[in-house]
């Protein structure tokens, strides 16, 4: 589990680095996929680019629905620490009204429907001092 120590106070946030990079992985790819294809240098690179175009937003929402709901909650927080509706010393009120929210309906349509999911979590991570760059893939 990822874990980060803000004001001296271990959190666990619940969830593996590996899956929020991921899902961020696949939450870009059906963001911008020709970004993915200019970004090539070499072969390689855009036949992997292309690969990445065929991500469906049902590819994104199988793999969420697959997490157990500790993961889905700690997403959903993770996406509100990167909007900025809680900072990383309200991790554990993000948790329960995630955990609220997710009680409410699928949280693979919440997190799929919501705007540069990727970017969200990226955020959310950077504010616990953490980086889905430094995952290997």
């Amino acid at each position: 589990m990822a874990r980060t120590e803000p004001n001296d106070d271990e959190v666990d946030l619940g969830i593996s680095l590996e899956v929020v990079a991921t899902v961020a992985d696949l939450a870009h790819a059906l963001q911008d996929p020709d970004e993915a294809l200019m970004g090539a240098a070499d072969d390689d690179e855009a036949a992997e680019a292309s690969e990445a175009e065929e991500i469906s937003e049902e590819m994104l929402t199988d793999y969420l629905d697959e997490l157990n709901e500790e993961q889905q909650n700690a997403l959903i927080a993770l996406a509100w620490v990167g909007r900025g509706d809680y900072e990383p010393e309200e991790w554990a009120d993000a948790l329960k009204l995630a955990g609220e929210r997710n009680a409410a309906g699928p949280a693979s349509a919440y997190l799929a429907g919501m705007d540069g999911l990727a970017d969200l979590l990226s955020e959310g991570l950077a504010a616990f001092g953490l980086s889905i760059e430094e995952v290997e893939r």
